[in-house]
């Protein structure tokens, strides 16, 4: 393996060497250029573009191989995988081309062929064998340690005997909360040998355990900057959740990178982007990292503010959570992300003006034969015209359409006499809606929304139910109980807005200086004989002490509560009760997301049990959906269009208790009547 990885570093170093140098292409690479040449060659029929809703012109120079790198509108306006472009020349004729997307190669990651460690003069030094012939460029190190930082000086060897400094004051770190950064970065170079002392002056010796090499890319892929907008920044418990917009779909982005004048910090983070599943949509996280900075005063510096990601972005939207833990939030002054270009590459029999049309949704992918070549054609050498796109315009024979043209705002009729609630919906702006559900909906629907209906005129309106990770937080007012038995016991009595609310966690906070509690969550519900029992909905361990920070209890839930009213119990045992205050309780935000016309006032029903959920062929366009711009959609007033049926609720509670109770007793009263008259009468006296 390390032969022919050397193979292909010794062809890309001799032409970093001399860019002038003729390109050589591989097998697999001639072959593309051959077959991009002959089909570019070939006259293909004029084929009318009237389906496709954009278009641009590329002006060419000169004949022969031309490389286009696509602008952000265009890879907007397109499908997510491209195939919907369609190159024609000057005359008409539908010209063949090949996609080519730059990104990272698999980084080469090796164990050390041996590592040994040894400590000297209040220094722990490392010495590591590479086992690489090429160039190395870092080193990760291993250890148990969960909470250290040490200063690095790296010195490099071609025989393990004479040594020379190739870094110094490079930091490692672990922290408690989980950020690291073991990975020791220094200029590529080929190291047979390596030597790292880690500084032992301020700190005790950290154990290492092993180490693994990281080899140098060949090459590094070209990236563009992209403008990012903060739509909304929403503080939680613990956390900070940036809302960010990017100017166009289907972006590879590189990185992401906060802008902050913080001196001191070190930020776990996750960015999301909403996926379309089987139940809706969801957020997935694409990327996560640690964010930081520290050093300074005599200590080693590092900044990390960028988050790699490499992956490419569906739709405009992006979620970034920091998790603050206990510190404050951070002030951010902005966001900047670099994106990886997208090549549309094809041969020109002539310069002239070429013109790309993207933008329809039903086409059939273009098939030219090479796209089924496994080694797309790289370009980076002399010999390919760079040529341009101009702006991206509407196509003069294609009606502007609005958002997915081909989707029905309406789907099939409902009979909506088995649901128990409904709540108008006003459409202001025509196009893709989006409505939070607020806590009415939410209490009174199912617990995982399938009884959800959107009604127009009798007929269903197809939807998404969006899942989000973002949190809405109620402020309850909670109070401490008093004559508790026992009373080592100490209760806080939590109320919630409307029962069957979606709740999944607890937070509170304790200005006591020093305790160690149990705590218990649960809540009071009625069994089906009637009576009340307690219904445990989560329990944690929570302690602190004067040196430490305070933490505010975060308990998560187990389940969903079913009542009106929560209660936290603690168990002081000999100890005095402790003081909570700022109640919290946490439940996800859901939407809805569906296409409606303006003026429409569609009809949202709820509260079914016994509905199943809808199937919507939505969600075949389902990205589309989430990628177009969507406007709010705003809920009007709750109406109950039936009283809860007596059927309702436990066996034997309500009406049905008092008709099971009344039953029972006239029973009785039957048997006992029945029981006396077959009792021998007794005979009166002399």
């Amino acid at each position: 393996m390390n032969r022919h990885l050397n193979q292909d570093r010794a062809r890309h170093t001799d032409r970093a060497a001399d860019p002038k140098a003729p390109r050589r292409f591989d097998c697999r690479q001639r072959r593309s250029i051959a077959l991009l040449i002959f089909l570019g060659a070939l006259r293909m029929s004029a084929a009318p573009f009237s389906e496709w809703q954009y278009q641009q012109d590329i002006a060419v120079t000169g004949g022969g191989l031309v490389k286009v790198s696509l602008p952000a509108e265009t890879l907007d306006a397109a499908r997510p995988g491209l195939e919907d472009l369609r190159l024609v020349d000057a005359a008409g004729n539908e010209v063949p081309y090949l996609i080519e997307r730059p990104m990272p190669a698999a980084p080469t990651v090796l164990p050390a062929k041996s590592f040994r460690t040894s400590l000297a003069d209040r220094t722990t030094i490392l010495l590591i064998e590479t086992g690489l012939d090429e160039s190395v460029t870092g080193v990760s190190l291993e250890t148990p340690e969960r909470q250290f930082i040490k200063a690095v000086r790296v010195e490099g060897s071609a025989d393990g005997k004479r040594w020379s400094l190739i870094a110094g004051g490079i930091p490692v770190f672990r922290q408690a909360g989980g950020a690291s950064g073991l990975r020791v970065e220094f200029a590529a170079g080929r190291w047979p040998w390596l030597r790292l002392s880690l500084d032992d002056a301020r700190t005790d010796p950290v154990p290492f355990t092993g180490a693994r090499v990281h080899a140098a890319a060949l090459e590094t892929p070209p990236s563009l900057p992209v403008p990012v907008d903060i739509v909304a920044r929403e503080e939680g418990v613990g956390e900070t959740r940036l809302n960010l917009a990017l100017p166009a779909a289907n972006l590879t982005l590189a990185s992401l990178e906060v802008e902050t004048d913080e001196p001191l910090f070190t930020r776990r983070v996750t960015l999301a982007t909403p996926e379309v599943s089987d139940d809706g949509a969801r957020e997935q996280a694409v990327a996560s990292g640690t964010l930081l900075r520290f050093g300074g005063n005599g200590q080693p510096a590092l900044v990390r503010r960028a988050l790699a990601v490499d992956r490419q972005i569906p739709s405009r939207e992006l979620v970034l959570q920091i998790r603050n833990e206990d510190s404050p939030p951070l002030a951010i002054t902005g966001v900047r992300a670099l994106r990886r270009p997208v090549y549309l590459v094809f041969f020109a029999r002539e310069a002239g003006e070429y013109r790309l049309f993207a933008g329809n949704p039903l086409c059939e992918p273009a098939r030219y034969d090479i796209a089924a070549l496994s080694n797309p054609l790289r370009t980076q050498s002399g010999g390919v015209t760079e040529a341009f796109a101009g702006g991206l315009s509407e196509n003069p024979g294609f009606q502007a359409p609005e958002a997915l043209p081909g989707l029905s705002p309406v789907g099939a009729v409902l009979d909506v006499a088995p649901w128990k609630y409904r709540k108008p919906v006003a459409i202001e702006h025509a196009g893709v809606q989006t409505l939070e559900l607020d806590l009415e909906v939410v209490a009174g629907a199912q617990r995982g929304f399938g009884d959800l209906r959107l009604v127009q005129g009798g007929r269903q309106v197809p939807f998404l139910i969006e899942h989000t990770s973002r949190l809405r937080i109620i402020q309850p007012d909670a109070t401490v109980m008093a004559d508790l038995k026992p009373p080592t016991i100490s209760r806080w009595s939590i109320p919630l807005p409307l029962a069957n609310l979606p709740v999944n966690r607890l937070v509170c906070e304790s200005p006591s200086p020093l305790f160690e509690r149990r705590v218990r969550l649960f809540e009071e519900v009625v069994d089906i004989r009637g009576a009340r029992r307690a219904r445990e909905l989560g329990s944690a361990s929570w302690s602190r002490t004067p040196d430490a920070p305070a933490r505010p209890l975060e308990l998560p839930l187990t389940q969903a509560p079913q009542s009106e009213a929560l209660y936290l119990e603690t168990d002081n045992g000999d100890n005095p009760p402790i003081e909570l205050k700022r109640f919290q309780v946490l439940l996800p935000v859901t939407r809805m997301v569906f296409k409606a016309p303006a003026g429409d006032t569609p009809i949202l029903y709820y509260g079914n049990p016994a509905a199943d959920a809808p199937h919507y062929d939505l969600k075949l366009v389902g990205r589309q959906l989430l990628a177009a711009p969507r406007v709010a959609a705003t809920p009007g007033q709750q109406q109950e269009l039936k009283a809860a049926s007596w059927t309702e609720g436990p066996p034997l509670t309500g009406m049905r208790g008092v008709l099971f109770w009344g039953v029972l007793g006239l029973v009785v009263a039957g048997l006992l009547i029945i029981l006396a008259r077959l009792l021998p009468k007794s005979k009166p006296a002399g």
